[in-house]
């Protein structure tokens, strides 16, 4: 549906259609044109405020506009931004040393966005591959799981099962081998001597919020450490609080060997990544290996070590944990009635809408009139994600109005 054939103001329409001129169309929003954000509530151009459920793909954990967040990169602002990595910086330090710290690890690669992050995470894997564990050259592989979303660059496409990011971009580089997401038995049968790396989601966010049966990942953990093979895990989306633990790894007691974090890393104010791991993995990329102008500055990493600083209290995790488990409990309800299928870790839900209800699109539009903002995700499944300040009573709302709509 286009917001032509959806009741919206003569402004927002004007807005989008500017966007439908001048943009490339690699997106299909919501029509609905947001101009502020506090917290969980954002307000369009016309003045209607909605609550989002969205968080931003989890880049919002923290809400729109958090006052510590906003005051840290105000005072930076006012500093320094960039300096490049061309010198040292006053902030990058003591906000690798917090991250590493918070991940138990010993060294981290800032970049910039997730993608950045998930490229240079193949990088030192099969760096260590070749200097470390003696593989030949160019003949490392990494393995990754169906159902992937790691990005958009090319290699990550190139290993995607997803036709919508595959399709008619290639060719691909070689080196990856895929096999089902949750069946650690297919990943030990797919490992050779020249694996280098298992590459995976600890929960599939853009595939559904598709959570693994328990045991996987330790199981995974076992196999790696058996046929030494380095674990990575994207916790680009599933991390730093969302799940109700620091890490979605931590729900199952797993250390992977390399962490690939971003999102709520830059507090939903600046594009922040990071690889973290130790030592004898990350300290085998050499000066000039890698690199990026942006990976590190300054304004990034005060905005990014205050956001470890919030998360080492624990709040944000116990917050996403209780709320999660009432949201947990409310959306059961709707299991049958219009609802085939609910999938919850923490603060994220997969919700599968029954067909003869309609799309996920078409229910997050219906959502959209009344006020809360959600999306869909391959075509039957709208995602809730919202940010970890939201309210039992926001939750319960939101709730109602899924119930009013899936009825209607």
């Amino acid at each position: 549906m286009s917001a032509d054939q959806i009741s919206v103001d003569t402004t927002t329409l004007e807005i989008i259609r500017a966007e439908d001129e001048h943009l490339a169309h690699n997106y299909h929003p919501l029509p609905v044109v947001i101009s502020r954000g506090e917290g969980v509530w954002v307000t369009d151009v016309e003045g209607k405020r909605y609550l989002d459920l969205l968080s931003a793909y989890s880049a919002l954990n923290f809400g729109h506009g958090h006052p510590a967040l906003l005051a840290v990169a105000r005072e930076q602002l006012e500093r320094l931004t960039l300096t490049s990595r061309a010198y040292h910086n006053d902030k990058l330090g003591t906000f690798a040393a917090a991250l590493a710290k918070l991940a138990g690890k010993d060294m981290v690669l800032p970049m910039n966005t997730g993608a950045e992050a998930v490229e240079t995470g193949i990088k030192v894997a099969r760096a260590w591959g070749y200097r470390v564990k003696g593989i030949p050259t160019d003949a490392a592989r990494v393995i990754v799981a169906g159902g992937n979303f790691h990005g958009r660059t090319i290699t990550i496409v190139g290993f995607s099962d997803d036709p919508a990011a595959r399709d008619a971009f290639g060719p691909y580089s070689g080196g990856f081998a895929q096999v089902p997401f949750g069946d650690a038995a297919a990943i030990e049968a797919a490992i050779d001597e020249n694996t280098a790396a298992v590459l995976l989601e600890p929960i599939q966010g853009e595939a559904g919020v598709i959570v693994p049966p328990e045991g996987y990942l330790r199981e995974v953990r076992e196999i790696c450490d058996r046929h030494n093979v380095l674990l990575i895990a994207d916790e680009i989306q599933s991390g730093l609080g969302r799940v109700g633990e620091t890490f979605a790894c931590d729900r199952e007691q797993v250390v992977p060997d390399i962490y690939l974090l971003g999102k709520a890393l830059g507090g939903g104010i600046l594009p922040l990544s990071a690889v973290v791991a130790n030592a004898d993995v990350l300290g085998v990329i050499r000066s000039g290996e890698h690199g990026s102008t942006f990976g590190g500055n300054p304004l990034a990493a005060a905005i990014g070590e205050r956001v470890v600083e919030m998360l080492s209290t624990g709040e944000f995790q116990e917050r996403a944990r209780a709320l999660g488990e009432h949201l947990a409990s409310r959306l059961a309800d709707l299991v049958g009635h219009g609802v085939t299928a609910v999938r919850v870790a923490g603060l994220w839900a997969g919700i599968d809408i029954d067909p003869r209800v309609g799309t996920g699109r078409e229910v997050a539009e219906r959502l959209l009139a009344r006020g809360v903002l959600v999306k869909d995700t391959h075509g039957q499944t709208i995602r809730i994600a919202p940010p970890l300040v939201i309210r039992a009573t926001e939750i319960d709302w939101a709730v109602e109005q899924l119930r009013f709509v899936l009825a209607a």
